[in-house]
């Protein structure tokens, strides 16, 4: 499969953050963002990609060359006047041919399933297909309204919220055929969500908005990007670091810490709730060196937190098997009374 990659931006707004670097080669859990994305074509089966370069162009193909050491064949295009997002990808006309073809932001993290995407296009024989993503806060993106069947029938660009009617925004991630490419003008600026997409439907042709699962962010802002490195440090979304931010050595094989015994209580914040608990339990002499420990002549009550999830475990010690059952429960309760 082949695939174009978008990577001729600036990333002014984000110059506070990257100052005069390509947006592209800004860095994310050690790599620049756009390795990430050729790392995630690559291991999708994307074996053919092109890059359409702009804004120091020569930092971006020196960072990358010939994409062998990706394991992908890797070309670029260079762009002498800007063109727009669909009047560079046409830069890259004699890459594709006559194939349908994968365009991807060279600027944006993502961990979807691209192939899967490449898949439902080409058996719905749509003209172009639209990676879309729901977020709660669609306001600097622009949306895309589909009918019941995932066909794309609006696009609404950047609204205020009186008229945001979708969460879907459009990613910038396309499946495009031959004849979407064929409207696109040489050597001229057009736009996809602009120009060619309305222009499609205008014509009657299909076009295909797929909500994608799994995590997609445009770092166009430094809010954003700071927000993109803590999902990607979280796990949110699924990157492979650099060396830089791997684990010490010996780390991976450590020993997982073991669920302790007891009855199970989900909470929102088991820390939040253990110093609730601690608090509580102080005045009965509680001991802290192992989770929470009460102890009395008749029973043991211990707490303390998951460490794979968010939840507490109760466990009380008694002779007396429906007693200790008992103040389990009574436990859990006062739990779930205090998780605020």
């Amino acid at each position: 499969m082949k695939a174009v990659i978008m990577a001729g931006g600036e990333g002014r707004r984000l110059r506070p953050v990257t100052g005069e670097t390509p947006k592209p080669l800004a860095p994310l859990l050690g790599r620049p963002v756009m390795e990430h994305i050729l790392r995630l074509l690559a291991q999708q089966g994307f074996t053919e990609v092109c890059a359409a370069v702009k804004y120091r162009a020569e930092e971006i193909m020196a960072r990358f060359a010939d994409g062998s050491g990706l394991g992908l064949s890797l070309t670029y295009r260079v762009e002498r006047e800007a063109l727009g997002t669909a009047g560079g990808v046409k830069n890259c006309a004699d890459f594709y041919g006559d194939e349908d073809f994968l365009v991807i932001s060279g600027d944006a993290a993502c961990d979807f399933d691209l192939a899967a995407l490449v898949r439902t296009h080409l058996e719905s024989g749509a003209a172009a297909t639209l990676a879309l993503y729901r977020s709660p806060e669609p306001l600097p993106y622009g949306l895309t309204v589909t009918d019941g069947d995932g066909q794309v029938r609006a696009f609404i660009e950047k609204p205020g919220w009186s008229r945001v009617v979708t969460d879907l925004v459009n990613t910038g991630i396309y499946v495009l055929s031959p004849r979407a490419m064929a409207l696109v003008p040489e050597g001229q600026a057009f736009d996809f969500a602009k120009d060619l997409f309305p222009l499609l439907l205008q014509r009657g042709e299909k076009l295909l908005g797929v909500a994608m699962d799994g995590y997609w962010c445009d770092i166009g802002s430094p809010l954003a990007y700071y927000r993109c490195c803590v999902d990607a440090l979280e796990g949110r979304l699924q990157l492979e670091p650099g060396e830089a931010f791997l684990a010490p050595a010996g780390a991976a094989n450590a020993a997982p810490e073991e669920e302790p015994e007891g009855l199970d209580c989900p909470c929102r914040d088991r820390a939040l709730l253990m110093g609730t608990l601690s608090e509580l339990f102080l005045p009965l002499g509680a001991d802290y060196s192992d989770g929470i420990r009460i102890s009395a002549p008749n029973y043991e009550l211990q707490i303390h937190p998951s460490p794979s999830r968010s939840a507490i475990r109760i466990a009380v010690h008694a002779a007396d098997e429906e007693f200790a059952r008992s103040l389990e429960l009574s436990a859990r309760e006062v739990a779930k009374a205090l998780d605020l």
